[in-house]
């Protein structure tokens, strides 16, 4: 169920979704490799490297409405071994710099 969703998710990226994942494909960042609406545990994450071991996510406004949620989500990930980075749509889209920036120092500290 989950690949399927995360197939269909794949399809419909948020436009800051897209812009984000321009910056991350083909190893353009840190040289790693970045996957997109990938399946972990019962979850669907935005973006991973499983190389280091980094999740980002790209948060819309609906995200506001279930921190609980979102708390759980991350720290069921972090005890997996992962870093989880959280950035919300309109950052991502005014200021993708800023963004990818923050993605490449988790990455380099995650060597």
């Amino acid at each position: 169920m989950e690949t399927r969703n995360a197939r269909d998710l794949r399809s419909n990226l948020t436009d800051a979704e897209q812009r984000l994942w321009l910056k991350l494909k083909r190893r353009q960042l840190a040289g790693v490799k970045f996957r997109r609406q990938q399946p972990i545990g019962h979850f669907i994450v935005d973006f991973v490297c499983f190389e280091r071991r980094v999740i980002v996510e790209v948060d819309g406004g609906q995200h506001a409405e279930q921190p609980h949620y979102d708390e759980q989500r991350t720290r069921w990930l972090e005890g997996q071994g992962y870093s989880v980075l959280r950035f919300w749509n309109n950052d991502v889209l005014a200021n993708t710099d800023g963004v990818v920036q923050a993605i490449q120092d988790a990455l380099e500290r995650r060597l």
